[in-house]
């Protein structure tokens, strides 16, 4: 039978076909840190236990190797290098390990490859230690792979490698680690590992459980396009950077607490129900697709692990606050949408499907409008406290006229007008009066109203005027203060006119007329009342004051006054019994919006 292995320098054989005489002589010329090449040999138990045993180095009592070339090669029984130090690079590329793989404790100081390596049993790197490059590349893992502790401080590639069996990298720490379309068929256990720079799991299949609690990532951690086929715990854990899960898809039930800066869901899909408690995460939530229930909440404080330690927040200390922001829900169908204790103050809402459906719970915070006093060519303007939409912001601080404090820097948010905005407005308004919050229902009206009437593509312009004159007069219906202001205006306005044109100068006497024929009978007398007369002089007088707030005030109420008037006064009290009440009931109105539940 042929060998394919390299020939030990000076001899036409491998070492495992090597004489006995010679293998023996090879093995006494080596010592502790010599280089060696057995590509393609296949190493029985007792041919490996052998070379490792010319390779010990006294002081420690375990091997030391120099450049070690182990590509293809195959080892039938166990393979021991535990405790072993390779004191330059180590390759292991297209290796079989049938028996167990033993690397615990092993010191890698150079680059580390088993790349498309296959271990059919146990493999082992318990606390082992990658100084340089550590490339798992393709390999694969037929039965339990145990990194658990293990310290990779360079670059390290587990992309494409299947682990047909649990993945346990317990405690590890990673200095930047891709898993790129990785195949974990088993549980993949990252319990407190910890990845001091980027940690990509882009493309990863996770068939079993997918467990990463108390991981901490001081990068970034990429799991775009990952498939978690059961259910999934991520965290709690922490993540100092950007925490992708884009285009992910989640077909079991997944449990997300996370600490992170940002975490980014764009078009990630969840096929079954979903739980993310976050802190500190600014949400991208783009065009997400979920099937079922699904809740982004804030939570208040540190998350407790299982042993009632707290999630290490150090890494996120820079930041302002440990709220959690959403910042797009753009394309994506609310319906089975739960948002709790987060802000939406910069979230982009237009285009989100069925948004009449989402349910607010808690503190959920939008943006306001400008507070203060501001100009507008020259005219003092101050805007009516309400919530707001981050499109609406955007929006109004691109008109020629905008005044300072609307926020235009909204990433994302493109050219979202009136037109886009109203219907907005009136889902989140539905929303609110379905979980029967009808005074913050109010402020959404407000809003839908506001895009009505500054939309000059949908709205015609008599609608429009008339939609201003509502706003002019009692804010829509919502603001009490205005529709008294104007009130109490109409009432001055009314008073002031019947003390000067509508109170007679003297209340008219009734007179009787008539005639006594001469020889006496029957009489006949016509009484009337002589006209009104407009007074020339003292119209504003106390007595004409009282009797003017008596008119005005009974005009309020939609009653007469039974007071005499002149023809103008006649006409000034029809006039106020039409629009006092009006502005009164308005007001009424505004009232009970803001009261009601």
């Amino acid at each position: 039978m042929g060998c394919h292995g390299v020939h030990v320098p000076g001899h036409t054989a491998c070492l495992a076909h090597l004489a006995d005489a010679d293998r023996d002589a090879y093995l006494a010329d080596l010592a502790p840190g010599a280089a060696i090449d057995h590509r393609g040999t296949p190493f029985t138990e007792l041919l490996l236990n052998a070379l490792l045993d010319a390779l010990l180095d006294p002081a420690t009592g375990h091997p030391r190797i120099g450049e070690a070339r182990f590509e293809a090669a195959t080892f039938q029984g166990d393979a021991r290098f535990l405790r072993a130090t390779f004191q330059s690079n180590a390759w292991f590329d297209s290796a079989t390990f049938q028996g167990l793989a033993w690397f615990d404790s092993a010191l890698f100081q150079g680059l580390a490859r088993f790349e498309s390596a296959s271990f059919q049993g146990l493999a082992h790197f318990n606390s082992a230690s990658f100084q340089g490059y550590a490339g798992f590349r393709s390999a694969t893992f037929h039965d339990l792979a145990w990194f658990d502790s293990a310290t990779f401080h360079g670059i390290t590639k587990f992309a494409s490698a299947t682990f047909e069996n649990r993945a346990q990298f317990a405690s590890a720490t990673f200095q930047e680690a891709a898993f790129e379309r990785a195949v974990f068929q088993g549980t993949g256990q990252f319990r407190a590992a910890t990845f001091a720079g980027h940690a990509s799991f882009g493309w990863t299949t996770f068939k079993g459980a997918a467990q990463f609690q108390a991981a901490v990532f001081e990068g970034d951690a990429g799991f775009g396009e990952a498939t978690f086929e059961r259910s999934v715990t991520l965290g709690p854990l922490a993540c100092a950077g950007r925490f992708v899960l884009s285009e992910a898809t989640f077909s079991g039930p997944a449990n997300l607490s996370l600490t992170a800066r940002r975490l980014q869901c764009s078009r990630t899909r969840w096929s079954s129900t979903a739980e993310l408690r976050l802190r500190y995460a600014t949400v991208d939530f783009a065009h997400a697709v979920f099937e079922y229930p699904l809740t982004i909440a804030a939570e208040a404080d540190p998350f407790v692990l299982p042993d009632g330690q707290l999630v290490d927040e150090q890494i996120l200390a820079d930041a302002p606050d440990a709220t959690v922001r959403v910042a797009s829900l753009r394309g994506v169908d609310a319906a089975h949408l739960l948002l709790a204790d987060v802000d939406l103050s910069r979230c982009l809402f237009a285009g989100t499907v069925h948004l009449d459906q989402v349910r607010l719970e808690g503190a959920c915070v939008f943006d306001g409008v400008p507070s203060g006093t501001h100009r507008r060519r020259r005219r003092p303007i101050r805007f009516t406290q309400r919530r707001t939409l981050a499109e609406e912001h955007c929006w109004r601080a691109s008109r020629a006229t905008a005044v300072r404090g609307w926020n235009v820097a909204v990433f994302g948010a493109g050219q979202v007008g009136p037109a886009q905005l109203a219907p907005v407005y009136r889902a989140l308004r539905k929303a609110f009066e379905d979980g029967k919050n009808e005074p913050g229902a109010a402020d959404f009206y407000y809003g839908e109203m506001e895009m009505r009437r500054h939309d000059h593509t949908g709205t015609a312009r008599a609608e429009r005027g008339l939609l201003h004159s509502y706003w002019l007069l009692s804010g829509y219906g919502l603001r009490a203060s205005r529709a008294l202001g104007w009130l109490a205006a109409a009432m001055l306005v009314t008073i002031v006119l019947l003390m000067g044109l509508g109170l007679p100068r003297a209340d008219p006497r009734q007179e009787a007329t008539g005639t006594v024929p001469p020889g006496g009978g029957k009489v006949t007398f016509e009484i009337d009342k002589a006209d009104p007369q407009n007074p020339t002089r003292n119209r504003f007088t106390g007595e004409r004051l009282e009797k003017a707030l008596n008119v005005t005030l009974n005009s309020v109420v939609f009653r007469s006054s039974e007071q005499d008037l002149t023809t103008a006064g006649t006409y000034i009290e029809m006039a106020s019994r039409v629009t006092e009440p009006v502005l009164l009931g308005l007001a009424v109105l505004a009232v009970r919006n803001r009261v009601k539940r």
